[in-house]
């Protein structure tokens, strides 16, 4: 079935993309869901192997390769042994909030997407829906994990609640988290597509509502852990090369276990630079109309240069605990994760380029991306 569709996909997807107004948009929405479903209700026959040397062990805990899903595709929890079959590093879950939300839904479409073709990137509006923590977690309960493929989860604050409701509804999360068998965190400090709480005070280069959240979270859970639980934070691909130093010196300091750069961008007018002319027009229809973030090939140099600033400077802090840099944004081929490498990153995350390799590879995406 899964074959079935790509074929239909790249058939179609050169007259879809030409349609007017928001009916690629539309179909394309639509046409994600259907996908995702079917994905997750299949998987190889076989477990396919990675070669040893894309293999880690990072904070005691052994991942297959070095590459795996970003937060986004997995949402609904259920995936756990398409991962570990193809080979991915992990199984991460998410994003997902204290309770369970519907997204964004706008003009009559629900968690907006479109694919930007010719410039192998896309862009999105989905406004994390999610079940919610509780089921969330009922759900990884009954998942039987195997070697090599542990399980994270991407978590967020509710958006649309007061700042205060909001941290404390998100420590009650770690709390939930750590009597699971969850083996890391990833704190989404990076969703464009919701509403966020800025302060406007500045702690040298950085948000001092964030200072005072990760305070309070290392404060509250970090320093209270009654296992070892990593927690990562995800940031933005949009963040400032300025801003990187003090981020890590904060992150090592409040005892966080590594940081993530970086999701989804929403700087439009250097993005639409590095389009394809072909997708311009679908590009400004849908930000003009939605907003959204943008994923994919374009972000591939600003999120190498935002994690080879974040390996630098964790290089010169001592540190007891291992602080891993994990890349997002532009894993597409094997030569990014070969930069990647060199680089000193420890681990990647893809969301488009996966959906690319495997409409070319299907399961065997993972091998063929970390091919020896």
């Amino acid at each position: 079935m899964l074959q079935f569709l790509s074929k239909i996909d790249s058939f179609t997807r050169p007259i879809v993309l030409k349609l007017p107004g928001l009916f690629p948009v539309l179909i394309y929405s639509y046409g994600r869901k259907l996908f995702l479903n079917q994905l997750f209700k299949t998987i190889p026959r076989k477990k396919i192997e990675i070669p040893s040397q894309f293999h880690r062990e990072l904070w005691g805990i052994k991942f297959q390769s070095n590459l795996f899903n970003a937060a986004g595709i997995f949402k609904e929890v259920y995936g756990y042994e398409l991962c570990y079959r193809q080979g991915a590093a992990a199984f991460l879950v998410g994003t997902i909030t204290p309770r369970a939300r519907n997204g964004n839904i706008k003009k009559g479409i629900k968690h907006p997407f479109i694919p930007l073709q010719k410039s192998h990137a896309a862009i999105n509006w989905m406004g994390l829906p999610n079940v919610g923590i509780e089921e969330a977690l009922s759900r990884i309960r009954r998942i039987e994990k195997k070697k090599g493929c542990p399980i994270g989860i991407s978590i967020s604050s509710q958006p649309n609640v007061s700042e205060n409701q909001a941290i404390n509804e998100l420590i009650d999360v770690f709390k939930l988290v750590e009597q699971s068998q969850v083996d890391f965190i990833e704190l989404n400090e990076s969703c464009p597509n919701v509403d966020h709480t800025h302060s406007s005070e500045q702690i040298g280069n950085l948000d001092k509502g964030l200072v005072d959240r990760l305070e309070l979270i290392s404060q509250k859970f970090l320093k209270q852990r009654k296992r070892l639980l990593p927690v990562v934070v995800k940031f933005s691909n949009d963040t400032a090369l300025e801003q990187v130093d003090e981020l890590v010196e904060l992150l090592i300091s409040l005892r966080f276990d590594g940081i993530n750069f970086g999701n989804t961008s929403t700087q439009y007018s250097e993005i639409q630079n590095q389009l394809n002319e072909s997708d311009i027009r679908n590009f400004q229809n849908f930000t003009q109309t939605f907003g959204g973030g943008v994923s994919g090939a374009v972000l591939r140099k600003k999120s190498l240069s935002l994690c080879s600033a974040a390996v630098e400077k964790s290089k010169q802090i001592s540190n007891q605990t291992e602080f891993i840099i994990i890349r997002t944004g532009g894993i597409e081929h094997e030569g990014d994760v070969f930069e990647s490498n060199l680089t000193g990153v420890h681990l990647n995350q893809w969301f488009t380029g996966y959906f690319e390799a495997f409409s070319k590879y299907g399961y065997n995406c993972y091998s063929r991306i970390l091919k020896s």
